[in-house]
């Protein structure tokens, strides 16, 4: 007879109670993760977070109180989930999982890790240390109702970046971030503050401050920033003033990048003249840039100018339409549009990020999917369970598995897939990786090749590249100031020309890869570069009712175009087909051949045509 310890077996309790598990991300998936953690029997559980609590996050991470607003999102989980289970060993770790020290020696020290982001670039990381630690990884992610999570291990699965994933077209809703890692953090806050200076809805600053008013306060009169932005006249510089600079300060500026950033905009702001609020003079900085104006990104001070110019246009909006009037955002709304474009370029600014033009800020800040809090405990509970399969022994059993924001033609919401091999082409998990690269050596500098290429395209953190020319010229180093000389640079000035190999290798996450350059001078306007053989931004679209289509997409730079509808004969794409062949076998499809000669090959029926419409690895968080 077999003997249980609760619901488990007492083979697989007692694992859970010795083995040691990495839970990355303390956001939404995060804490559902961590409470579903120490109640199955987990008890040595480390878990990492960079960010801080914000009252935006209280309405779905429920291990987050409003007396933790500023507070380190890993450190409050962890105490917040001892309550559930006092004997357990957490410890927490309020940092980037990129940084350094997190490397492949402290991954191999886990039997299992968890995912629980919300951007591309962390996920593309974690998925290569568990790959050269050869640990198995849970990937899962959320975007409104619909969710996934799915199970990867070296040599066995496809890895998280098997799949090339297009660009991102919608974005789920992500939290307001004291410290934010990516772009659409900073225009979902932009447009916070929109609503905040235009209608009655509080920012987080005050609502903090509400929050933790008692009686001790006495006659303290907490003022909503649309209150006091009009006893200013909606002077926009102290608008500026007092907003990022002192949710920054509110936010907890207790890490080493926060203080830096603190002294980064305080400089900014203090400083008018190069700040460009009250200067009618344009300074040097920003000279003029061709092209369409919408797809221009302005420098600070253009976005300071546009800032000033949108703040005093809606204030005049606001006066026309008299007491108590209100503005609802809209993206094609101009001043509207202005203002968030500003906003969120300026904190983009303060910290560290590449601005983005007005046109790219609008196709985010439009296309925002909100997060739920149910979706996000459904794919904690499934993380949990495909782990009790892998410390089972029984990887082979683990699936992919969708949650849908309708049932399917079975009644199903959850829909569980086989898990794919690994794709003999991926540029990661191969033995030998390699890839080659289009673009222009004598308009490509060294600092591009490094940025644009290599990190962000790339997904490496440090890359060392050394040139295959028999000399074994580096062209970049990870050690700080060892080849800065070339960053201006082009290739060309390196001997780098059609044909040139360059060996990249990232120690950090123990990654290695082969770059062929391939020279041209026909690329298309404003594109730097292309990866020859990668897939085209979208994959061909489903012949369906464009009503039922949404966008779903993945990380920071990820996008495809889902469908939730589950009638028959759904058309679906060939990489969509070649995967429910894979599980339904053959008998279910054929070819269909329209009158008009268009012939697509469409499957009757069966609980996997509404899942397999999601390619793997599209959510975030």
């Amino acid at each position: 007879m077999v003997q249980l310890v609760g619901s488990l077996r007492k083979e697989l309790a007692d694992s859970l109670s010795t083995c040691k598990v990495l839970v990355v991300g303390a956001g939404g998936i995060g804490c559902e993760l961590l409470k579903n953690l120490v109640l199955t029997g987990f008890k040595n559980i480390e878990v990492i977070d960079l960010d801080t609590i914000d009252v935006s996050n209280l309405n779905r991470q429920f291990l987050f109180q409003k007396k933790h607003v500023g507070k380190s999102k890993a450190q409050v989980a962890k105490e917040s989930a001892l309550q559930f289970c006092p004997t357990a060993n957490i410890t927490a770790y309020h940092d980037s999982i990129m940084n350094p020290d997190y490397n492949v020696e402290f991954f191999r020290k886990f039997v299992l890790v968890m995912n629980a982001l919300d951007n591309r670039a962390a996920r593309n990381h974690v998925n290569r240390m568990c790959l050269a630690a050869d640990i198995p990884l849970i990937e899962s992610g959320t975007a409104g109702y619909l969710g996934q999570v799915t199970v990867i291990k070296k040599g066995m699965t496809e890895c998280y970046e098997c799949q090339p994933k297009p660009t991102q077209k919608t974005f789920p809703g992500c939290t307001i971030r004291n410290t934010p890692s990516e772009p659409i953090h900073c225009i979902v806050w932009a447009k916070y503050l929109f609503n905040s200076l235009c209608t009655t809805e509080w920012f987080p600053e005050e609502t903090a401050a509400r929050a933790t008013a008692s009686e001790k306060d006495g006659d303290i009169k907490r003022v909503s920033t649309k209150d006091w932005a009009r006893s200013t006249g909606y002077d926009p510089v102290k608008l500026f003033n007092k907003v990022p600079v002192r949710q920054i300060k509110h936010g907890g500026a207790i890490s080493e990048i926060q203080m830096w950033t603190l002294k980064l905009t305080t400089s900014v702001v203090d400083s008018k003249t190069s700040f460009g609020l009250c200067v009618p003079a344009c300074p040097q900085e920003d000279s003029p840039v061709s092209g369409l104006k919408d797809q221009q990104v302005l420098g600070v001070w253009g976005h300071c100018q546009l800032f000033q110019q949108s703040v005093e246009t809606l204030s005049s909006q606001l006066q026309e339409k008299g007491e108590g009037a209100e503005l609802v955002w809209d993206k094609d709304d101009p001043p509207a549009m202005d203002f968030v474009t500003a906003a969120s370029n300026l904190r983009m600014h303060i910290f560290s990020m590449n601005m983005k033009s007005r046109f790219d800020v609008k196709s985010m800040a439009g296309n925002i999917i909100p997060a739920i809090a149910t979706t996000n405990a459904v794919i904690a509970g499934l993380i949990v369970l495909e782990g009790l399969k892998i410390l089972s022994g029984e990887l082979e059993s683990c699936r992919t598995i969708f949650l849908n924001k309708c049932p399917n033609l079975r009644k199903k919401l959850l829909v569980p897939c086989i898990l794919d091999p690994p794709s003999a082409n991926c540029y990661v998990c191969t033995s030998k990786p390699e890839v080659t690269v289009k673009l222009n050596v004598h308009k490509t500098m060294v600092l591009s090749l490094q940025d644009r290429i290599l990190k962000e395209r790339f997904g490496m953190v440090a890359p060392d590249v050394q040139i295959e020319d028999g000399k074994g010229t580096i062209l970049i180093s990870s050690e700080e100031g060892e080849t800065e000389a070339n960053n201006s640079k082009f290739l060309s000035d390196f001997g780098i020309r059609n044909g040139s190999r360059l060996q990249v290798d990232d120690f950090l996450q123990d990654y290695t890869l082969l770059v062929n350059v391939l020279h041209t001078e026909e690329l298309e306007r404003d594109v730097e570069f292309e990866v020859v053989g990668e897939a085209p931004d979208k994959a061909p679209p489903p012949q369906t009712n464009q009503e039922e289509v949404n966008s779903i997409t993945n990380g920071n730079k990820d996008s495809a175009q889902p469908s939730t509808s589950s009638k028959e004969g759904e058309f679906v794409t060939i990489f969509q087909l070649k995967k429910c062949k894979n599980e339904l076998g053959d008998s279910r499809f054929h070819t269909h051949t329209h009158t008009h000669t268009h012939t697509h090959t469409h499957v009757d029926w069966g609980d996997s045509v509404q899942a397999f419409i999601f390619p793997s690895h599209q959510f975030c968080l």
